[in-house]
This record gives structure tokens, sequence and C-alpha cells, in this order.
């Protein structure tokens, strides 16, 4: 892909994830049933941080099993298409860091969600998971997805039905 719309499918991919306020996370309960959950995150330095309940499924799941497929979604009242959909779609290896010494990721929480949010979730039996994307699918619309790469910063074009890539 030309530099310049790389760039742009950057700043695309960067806006959209940035009016996101939850992930969408496939994990399984205790009896192995797959089921989708929800968590607030914060993105940072190309990876998700999420901060849930520790009576959460997805927590037990989590510290067991260490992956997740974790997906942003926008608002699919706006379409009933499946493949004009925007979303970006993640498997993440996950660590649960604790609260301790990450005073920058709930700065950005706080800055998203609220102080007052913040402090009341902070007293109670939440923690910090750090969730590091390995492979990532965005897809800007029909026909247009893009595989990425947050860590090496990269956007490539799937050309699966022989559409040409655009920003838009």
């Amino acid at each position: 892909m030309k530099a310049a719309a790389q760039e742009a499918m950057k700043v695309q991919y960067q806006t959209f994830a940035a009016g996101m306020k939850t992930l969408v996370l496939s994990t399984v309960d205790e009896h192995g049933k797959p089921f989708v959950s929800y968590a607030p995150f914060v993105q940072t330095n190309g990876k998700f941080y999420i901060y849930i309940s520790k009576i959460a499924n997805h927590y037990r799941y989590l510290e067991e099993t260490r992956t997740v497929d974790a997906m942003l979604i926008e608002d699919e009242a706006k379409t009933a298409n499946l493949f004009a959909r925007q979303r970006a779609r993640f498997v993440c290896t996950a660590s649960n860091i604790g609260n301790a010494g990450h005073d920058e990721i709930f700065a950005l929480f706080e800055e998203r969600f609220g102080k007052s949010m913040m402090d009341m979730l902070r007293g109670l039996d939440f923690s910090l998971f750090e969730l590091a994307p390995s492979t990532g699918r965005y897809i800007a619309g029909f026909g247009q997805a893009y595989d990425i790469n947050l860590a090496a910063d990269q956007f490539e074009h799937v050309n699966r039905d022989g559409h040409t890539p655009t920003a838009n």
C-alpha cells in the first residue's frame, strides 16, 4: 500500500478506535461455553488496557487462558449490513498487571470515563489487564479489510473482493 494511503488508513482507524468506549471480549464461561462480554478500555502504545471485576467470567478466563478475541465495533444501529459495519478484531494475549504503578494508564481511563467513575471502581475489587494484540483486521466497509500490525504500525490491505484500497 502506498505510504499516503497507509497513513490515511491509520488516521481513520485511530479516529474509529478513539470513538469506541468498550471492547467486546469473546471468551468462555466456567463450563467452557463461549460468550461475549464487554469491558471499558483505553489504548496506548499499541496495547489495550481493560479494567474488570474479579468476579466477572472473563476475569477468570483471562487469568486461566491468557488469550482472547477482542473486537471494537461501531454502533450497529447505523446499518444492518454485516459487511458494512466498521470494526476491528484482534487476537490478544492478556496479562493481569494489577493496579500499582500504572498511573498514566489510569489517567487515560479518568480522561475517558470520568474521575468519579474511576475512583468508585478503584474502591471495588477490580484489576487492570493489558491486552497485547498479536494479529488484527480492521473492516472499514464493504470489501475494505486491512490487516493491522499495531506494533509495527502497518496496515496491509486485504483485497478479498477485488476492491481497491481507499481511506473511506
